[in-house]
């Protein structure tokens, strides 16, 4: 699991629509923010990345320029996110393995009814200092009590405005 100050794990996934997205090779103004979703059989996913690509600007605007939404969802399935949900600003990472979801320290759940993959993620949110340690995260253990991402903006403008260190590393 990763903690507070210390490097995150390696995160290198295929991108709906082409190409990859490397966290190594981010150079956020002053995070990457990492939103991994359960898939798109999650109406709450479908909210949460929803209003992220809604914000994009504003989180741009608080030095967090550097963004991936990400799941287990094979190609196919990722597509139809991008499609069925209307995302158009915020890449689509797909194919995260069961060792990716545990190395990042989320939690996983096996399917519970149709439509659902085998196994998934549950939600986390990390954000990414450029030099790749871990500021702040959280994980849930089911697809309810996500931050809202506006205040996540509101957050991170107050911790720029205090410089305000990451905490949680003992």
């Amino acid at each position: 699991m990763p903690i507070p100050r210390q490097p995150v794990p390696a995160l290198d996934v295929p991108l709906v629509g082409g190409g990859r997205w490397v966290l190594a090779d981010q150079r956020p103004d002053r995070f990457s923010l990492v939103v991994f979703y359960r898939g798109v059989h999650c109406p709450m996913c479908r909210a949460h990345v929803t209003e992220l690509d809604g914000l994009i600007d504003e989180f741009a605007a608080v030095g967090v320029d550097r963004v991936l939404a990400v799941s287990g969802d094979d190609e196919g399935r990722a597509r139809r996110a991008v499609e069925e949900w209307g995302i158009s600003r915020v890449p689509i990472g797909y194919g995260l393995s069961l060792a990716s979801m545990r190395e990042w320290g989320l939690y996983v759940s096996k399917a519970i009814k149709e439509g659902q993959p085998n196994e998934f993620s549950e939600p986390g949110l990390f954000l990414v200092r450029p030099d790749g340690t871990l500021y702040a995260a959280v994980q849930t253990t089911m697809p309810f009590l996500r931050p809202h991402l506006d205040e996540v903006v509101e957050t991170v403008r107050w911790i720029n405005e205090n410089d305000y260190p990451a905490r949680g590393e003992l």
